[in-house]
């Protein structure tokens, strides 16, 4: 798969701060990851440490924090991970799932997730 940039909003859980970013869409990471300096300006706060794989191969501590991310008019409130300030920012799987989003692997882009076959969604009803 390709690289895929999507805009996205990010505001920060505890202010009305807000702003539109490109994120590279990245599937395999888990969190999603915006530059410490920005997550700072729209008033995110750090509550967690936790340790994470980079896509180079290092193992580091990160800073998260919980922030409130809009893509294609759906919100969700999710975890980000606090990255360096000349890093780009990443729109992982975990956003991605909370958005109920997928990316077309034919057309690269995002699309409304929908229940399959074998997802084990309950209907009320026993066989």
């Amino acid at each position: 798969m390709g690289t895929l940039e999507w805009p996205l909003r990010i505001v920060g859980s505890s202010s009305e701060r807000s702003v539109e970013i490109e994120a590279t869409v990245d599937t395999g990471a888990f969190y999603s990851v915006v530059p410490a300096l920005l997550l700072h300006e729209i008033g995110v706060e750090r509550s967690a440490r936790r340790r994470m794989r980079l896509a180079d191969g290092r193992i580091v501590d990160a800073d998260f924090g919980e922030a409130r991310v809009t893509v294609n008019g759906e919100s969700v409130t999710t975890l980000v991970a606090f990255g360096e300030d000349d890093a780009p920012s990443l729109l992982g799987a975990y956003t991605l799932e909370g958005l109920a989003l997928a990316v077309a692997p034919v057309d690269q882009h995002l699309i409304p997730r929908g229940p399959s076959l074998g997802e084990g969604i309950a209907l009320g009803v026993r066989e």
